[in-house]
């Protein structure tokens, strides 16, 4: 596909029997090739979050919906669900497969954000890097070994995947502010609330605590009362107390 570029030029021109001078102007077009959106693939696009990807990406330059997976709402137009005044002509499906393939064929850019579970994403970023396309994960409580399997898997196969602990600056701004100070403190203790004490520790609340833990220092040497961070083995221990749930390292 190509896109006519057009400029105009502005030449003076002299006449010879009253030295008087006209502007003339000339117009130039010249043929430029455009440059192909990248094809953005929503696995897990009817959450929330999916559908938050859906319409940024589709706000975006430079990129477009290629694609909706989800194993509900299927059928209906992406744009429906996400609420949007007009509608994306593109259908939930349940194939993963049928989409990639469809984007391979057409030997376009793409890449495949993935907010689906941890059950599933090593074999839909093994689908993706098979049809030669880079992966986006965000998927909470993802386990350490997969992460470390899915940077082996993809760096055998010489494809990146960007696997996101979290999508919260918040969240990112605090484990900064954390590792600042606990070079200036002995003991660290880490506090949050949460409705259901089941859900404790967060992924947040891990990767705070695996950012400090491989600081090369040990925390809550002398404080019985919390356990030893940046020791290995690690002990974890939560409690529950009145009001905000709270949990130890």
């Amino acid at each position: 596909m190509a896109s006519l570029s057009c400029q105009v030029h502005s030449t003076n021109l002299l006449n010879s029997k009253n030295a008087n001078s006209r502007r003339k102007r000339l117009i130039s077009c010249s043929a430029q090739p455009t440059q192909n959106n990248i094809k953005v693939v929503i696995n897990g696009a009817t959450k929330e979050i999916g559908k938050a990807a859906v319409v940024a990406v589709t706000k975006a330059r430079g990129m477009e919906v290629a694609g909706a997976v989800d194993t509900c709402h299927i059928g209906e137009d992406i744009g429906k669900i996400c609420g949007m005044e007009e509608l994306l002509e593109i259908p939930i499906i349940n194939d993963l497969t049928m989409i990639l393939g469809s984007i391979s064929q057409s030997k376009a850019a793409g890449v495949v954000v993935d907010f689906t579970d941890p059950s599933s994403v090593y074999d839909n970023v093994k689908q993706a890097t098979a049809f030669g396309m880079k992966s986006i994960v965000y998927v909470p409580r993802i386990k350490l070994d997969t992460v470390a399997a899915l940077s082996a898997f993809c760096e055998k196969a010489s494809m990146g995947v960007l696997v996101a602990p979290t999508l919260s600056i918040g969240s990112i701004l605090l484990q900064q502010a954390a590792i600042s100070a606990s070079f200036h403190y002995s003991n660290v203790e880490i506090v949050e609330s949460r409705a259901n004490a089941n859900d404790l520790p967060s992924a947040d609340a891990n990767q705070i605590a695996n950012n400090l833990s491989n600081l090369g220092q040990i925390y809550n040497r002398e404080d019985p009362s919390t356990d030893v961070l940046g020791s290995s083995p690690r002990r974890w221990n939560s409690c529950t107390q009145h009001g905000p749930s709270r949990t130890s390292f």
